[in-house]
C-alpha cells in the first residue's frame, strides 16, 4: 500500500478542518446552537490548523519544512485538545460547582474590555458547561477533541515520517 505523499495528507488535513468547521457552522446557523466561548476558541484552533495545513500544501516544502509545518498542526492541535478537555471538564461540574453564565460574546466585545473578552474565551463560562448536543454519547467537545487528536496525530506523522 502506497502512502498518500505528504502535500496530499495537508491537503487532506485542510479538508478535514473545512469539514469541521462547516458542521460548526451548520449547528449554529441551521440548529440554532450559540457557541459558547470555549467552542469559539475551538474554532479558532481549527482555523489555524487549516491555515497551516493550506500553506503547508500550497508551499510544498521537502524534509525541513514539512517537520516545520508538520509540528505547527500538532501545536495547534493540542491547543484545541486543551479546550475540549477545559470544556469536557467544565461540562461534567456537579451543577452547583459550574460557573455563573456570562452574556453573548457579541455583548461582551461590545462592552467589556478585551482582557475580560480574552479571559473568557481562554476559560469558559457557565454557558460552556451546558450539552446541547450528543452523538454516540459525546457532545460537541467531545468530538472536537477526538477530532483534534486525529490531527496530533496526523500532524506528527508528517514531521516524522520517512519521505
Amino acid at each position: 500500500m502506497t502512502l498518500p505523499n505528504p502535500r496530499t495528507t495537508f491537503l487532506l488535513m485542510f479538508l478535514t478542518v473545512i469539514a469541521v468547521l462547516t458542521t460548526a457552522f451548520y449547528m449554529e446557523y441551521a440548529m440554532g446552537l450559540e457557541p459558547c466561548p470555549l467552542c469559539i476558541t475551538q474554532r479558532v484552533m481549527f482555523l489555524s490548523i487549516g491555515l497551516v495545513s493550506l500553506i503547508a500544501f500550497l508551499h510544498n516544502p521537502h524534509t525541513i519544512g514539512r517537520r516545520i509545518y508538520g509540528l505547527l498542526v500538532s501545536l495547534c492541535a493540542l491547543g484545541g485538545l486543551y479546550f475540549s478537555g477545559r470544556q469536557l471538564w467544565l461540562q461534567s461540574l456537579p451543577a452547583d460547582q459550574v460557573p455563573a453564565c456570562g452574556p453573548g460574546i457579541t455583548y461582551m466585545v461590545e462592552m467589556f474590555p478585551m482582557s475580560e473578552v480574552l479571559k473568557t474565551l481562554l476559560t469558559g463560562d457557565g454557558n460552556c458547561a451546558e450539552v446541547k448536543w450528543t452523538l454516540l454519547g459525546l457532545s460537541i467537545p467531545g468530538w472536537a477533541a477526538v477530532s483534534f487528536v486525529g490531527l496530533i496525530l496526523f500532524g506528527l506523522w508528517q514531521a516524522f515520517r520517512k519521505r
